[in-house]
């Protein structure tokens, strides 16, 4: 019997936790248009950080045998995250922004690992993009329904990614790298181990905001 592609093995391994976050609370709450503009604007400041993290790493491991072939600047994300905060805080945001004490675990552990792990860096790395490249596009779309952001504008600039005509094709070629990463069967598990510590750490940074914008009866 064939065994499984490592990709279609992460694929698998993270699909429980997957659901988990699609059913989290302030996210159906968001999708849901029941949470004002403000919560949106709280969420995209999270991802701020997450994407610094995630970024600075990809400088550091540009030239690693193992995790460079994923950094792809088509995919960056924090110049578009800063454009959307400009857009949803004023200019003056960055003295005001600040991070979630779960925003700060998740963002740390990135860096940890971009530090130490570079398979560990493409668990994260595989989650979050591959995640924003497919599930946000419904987020945008409700953003620009609810609070009227230009389509594809400021505001939803996240979500957009301008360099990547063809996603479908982009994701093929990704899977094909994840398949390629060199490791042997234990490292195999542990990166898997990664993909579900992201998603749990993701899931962590909702419920923080699920706190911090309960819906009031």
């Amino acid at each position: 019997m064939e065994s499984e592609s490592f990709s279609t093995l992460l694929r698998t391994a993270s699909r429980e936790q997957h659901e988990e976050v699609r059913g989290s609370s302030f996210i159906g709450d968001l999708l849901g248009r029941k949470l004002g503009v403000e919560a949106f604007a709280r969420y995209t400041e999270q991802l701020w950080f997450v994407y610094g993290a995630l970024e600075a790493g990809a400088r550091h491991l540009a030239a690693d045998p193992v995790a460079g072939p994923f950094v792809r600047p088509e995919l960056f994300r924090r110049a578009a995250l800063e454009r959307d905060l400009e857009h949803l805080r004023g200019p003056g945001w960055r003295r005001t922004a600040g991070a979630l004490p779960a925003t700060l675990e998740y963002a740390e552990r990135i860096s940890v690992c971009a530090r130490t792990w570079p398979a560990g860096y493409v668990a994260h790395h595989y989650t979050r993009y591959m995640g924003d490249l497919s599930g946000g596009q419904i987020i945008r779309d409700t953003a620009e329904r609810t609070w009227g952001f230009p389509k594809k504008g400021d505001g939803v600039r996240f979500y957009v990614f301008e360099e990547i005509p063809n996603p479908a094709a982009f994701k093929r070629a990704y899977c094909e790298l994840l398949d390629a990463l060199p490791g042997d069967e234990l490292e195999r598990q542990r990166t898997v181990a990664e993909c579900k510590r992201a998603y749990a750490l993701n899931n962590g940074m909702f419920e923080a905001l699920g706190e911090e914008f309960p819906l009031t009866a």
